[in-house]
């Protein structure tokens, strides 16, 4: 097997380039002064043309990856985050821990929500599942002054949420009642609305009737996005 290397992976990337996708995704991923996005950038690959790509560097040395992640192209950052995640899955105990931990030396780089929410759980939520230090560590990063570490936090409570525990998500959830990004809403919203979906709608309901009055509008909108327009409406108009 020739030897893998991330200059390869980008020179294949850069062959599925097309402009007109790459304007395109830095409108919709808000690259412009001022936005949660400012100054990515975009060559225009697809994903399912990066996870064929990244699927065939799979045992890219971490090295590579690493260096991968730095690159200031996002479809680059991507491919890395999605080899990370592949090699965590396959990993043994001591490689799952190096993963962990550069990923979250690593988070100025996985700085916008789609690359957030391909690794997070897998990665931050699964090495801290049934470890001491899980609610220090999401709490900590609930508590940042970064965007997407606040998202890392709410996102990787889908790992528990999957398998039928709320009480991360709730946790993660009230500490970003008051944050002020509309991406932190979404988020919480999303993960309240799947506690409901999974797990329990009575333990989504007895948090939302305890917040709901003072919780951001979009965090509200997305948890109660599937219930029944009847008490949706309720909500939304404050008679629950």
């Amino acid at each position: 097997m020739p030897q893998l290397s991330y200059r390869q992976l980008q020179t294949d990337l850069r062959s599925l380039a097309n402009p007109k996708k790459a304007k395109n995704s830095a409108w919709f991923f808000k690259t412009g002064k001022g936005q949660y996005g400012e100054g990515d950038v975009f060559v225009g690959v697809t994903m399912p043309e990066q996870r064929k790509v990244a699927k065939r560097y799979l045992h890219l040395p971490l090295e590579e990856v690493t260096l991968l992640l730095q690159a200031p192209e996002h479809e680059f950052r991507m491919c890395a985050l999605l080899i990370l995640v592949a090699q965590y899955k396959k990993g043994t105990e001591r490689e799952r821990e190096k993963i962990y931990s550069l990923y979250l030396q690593s988070t100025r780089w996985i700085n916008n929500w789609d690359l957030v929410d391909t690794s997070a759980e897998y990665i931050v939520g699964d090495w801290l599942q049934g470890r001491k230090e899980k609610m220090k560590t999401l709490k900590a990063l609930a508590n940042s002054e970064s965007l997407w570490e606040r998202r890392i936090a709410m996102l990787a409570t889908f790992c528990y949420i999957k398998k039928g525990s709320t009480e991360e998500a709730l946790d993660i959830a009230k500490i970003l009642l008051k944050d002020e990004h509309d991406l932190i809403h979404k988020a919480a919203g999303w993960m309240l609305r799947e506690i409901g979906k999974r797990c329990s709608i009575q333990e989504e309901e007895a948090f939302l009737k305890a917040h709901y009055k003072h919780m951001p509008r979009t965090m509200l909108r997305y948890a109660i996005e599937h219930f029944p327009e009847t008490k949706r409406k309720a909500y939304l108009n404050g008679k629950v």
